[in-house]
């Protein structure tokens, strides 16, 4: 078979990059990219793109080439070699339609996941050459529509969700009677001044997870932990922004967020199961804005729950006991090393666990993260049909007992919920906090 360049691979149809492509020319297109070159094309892009030998030892940490039966134009040199190598080359001089397959390529093709940069003999980071593409696309206007969207959704209302204010405090509201049915003396604290702790979130909690909320209540309740949350916008910590290439719309973001914890004299943030937020908050965003550190300490919800089991603040009444294992999620594992803490938890709430293999910074990624999810259903297919690896090693742990998937982040939850369907897999995916709440109360 003939392979064939970028410029005459079939796209999948996508209103964002057809659109978006029909509105350049080949000129503006030269002029952006070598702008963007040398304005933040520095050092460490050009030590990447001249260290790569291709020898393809990234090739098999790569979910979609091991998926896509070894094809190499899903390998990470593969993909670079595609969609970056050449407008490096040319210094800009790509085509529309080169554009558009680029698009496509580093928006759904790749999950940022960083796997790949442990198989690299020069530690080469694929994540930020894709990232590399993706803010050149942003800046030709050239993304997938529904990530974009996202984007415009936050760049609107500090949400990617376009939950309006009265909402917002509507739907914590509604989440404290139902828990007080339950637990009288359960509180959701608004806007108290000198907690220890300001709680955030991702847009999705309110709109479809609210009783992820009424969990968290309750586990902050049985701790007697002195928290809480924002009523004005800063309350989302989720950031599409990071994977469209919008930088400034990042540190727009990550500086409402921070704003809004030390408006209220808070000591810390603790963040809900979210990697990709995470990653935004802890990493990227102060960074962004010119901080060489946040201006108050950062928590995801896994060191929380592992402080909370640590310190004995709260007491299990009886273990979760149905098999579980764990999917490490590649921003709070990989990207912030968690993996223990995880573990710790679930050895405190579960009374049998199922290893998966590989696992804990080995372990394959969701196929849902790094904004690809975010694409949409154009891409559906192609996303599940490159989680196979994914599925093979689901299949290992649930041959040998699990019944349970723990996917501590949001994203990696809804494309494990594909991939179990996809591939017909009788399993249940949970949430840390899930089982916390199970084995708390129930």
């Amino acid at each position: 078979m003939t392979k064939q360049s970028p410029a005459n691979i079939a796209t999948i149809p996508d209103e964002g990059i057809d659109k978006g492509g029909q509105r350049l020319t080949t000129d503006q297109i030269t002029r952006v990219i070598s702008r963007h070159l040398e304005e933040e094309g520095g050092a460490r892009l050009k030590i990447y793109m001249e260290t790569c030998v291709h020898c393809g030892l990234c090739s098999d940490a790569c979910h979609f080439y091991l998926s896509n039966d070894h094809d190499p134009k899903f390998s990470p040199a593969g993909k670079v070699k595609q969609a970056l190598a050449p407008i490096i080359r040319k210094k800009g001089r790509v085509s529309v339609d080169f554009i558009k397959k680029a698009s496509e390529i580093a928006f759904t093709e790749c999950n940022l996941c960083r796997r790949c940069v442990m198989y690299c003999p020069f530690g080469i980071n694929i994540a930020y050459l894709m990232l590399f593409i993706r803010r050149i696309c942003h800046k030709l206007g050239v993304v997938p529509q529904y990530i974009q969207d996202t984007a415009h959704s936050h760049s609107a209302t500090m949400n990617q969700m376009w939950v309006k204010e009265d909402e917002w405090i509507d739907t914590l509201h509604w989440q404290e009677d139902e828990a007080r049915d339950e637990i009288e003396n359960l509180r959701i604290p608004l806007e108290k001044e000198g907690a220890d702790i300001f709680y955030s979130v991702i847009g999705p909690e309110p709109k479809f997870r609210a009783q992820l909320i009424y969990q968290a209540a309750v586990i902050m309740n049985a701790a007697g932990m002195d928290w809480t949350m924002p009523a004005t916008s800063g309350w989302d910590n989720s950031d599409m922004c990071m994977y469209t290439g919008d930088e400034e719309m990042v540190a727009r973001l990550k500086k409402v967020h921070f704003e809004a914890a030390m408006r209220l004299k808070t000591k810390r943030i603790v963040m809900g199961e979210c990697g990709h937020a995470f990653r935004s908050v802890h990493d990227v965003g102060n960074r962004y804005l010119g901080w060489k550190m946040s201006p108050l300490s950062v928590i995801h919800a896994i060191e929380f729950y592992y402080e909370l089991f640590r310190d004995r603040k709260l007491r299990v009444r009886q273990k979760y006991s149905i098999p579980v294992t764990l999917h490490d999620p590649c921003n709070v594992v990989r990207g912030g090393g968690l993996h223990e803490l995880a573990r710790y938890v679930i050895h405190e709430t579960c009374s049998r666990f199922v290893e998966m293999h590989p696992n804990r910074e080995h372990n394959y990624c969701c196929g849902a993260g790094g904004g690809v999810i975010n694409c949409g259903p154009p891409y559906t297919k192609k996303r599940e049909s490159s989680s196979k690896v994914k599925a093979d090693q689901l299949a290992d742990a649930m041959a040998r007992g699990a019944k349970v998937i723990i996917a501590p982040c949001h994203n990696c939850h809804s494309g494990l919920e594909d991939t179990v369907k996809h591939y017909g897999l009788d399993m249940e995916i949970k949430f840390l906090g899930d089982i916390i709440y199970e084995c708390i109360y129930k």
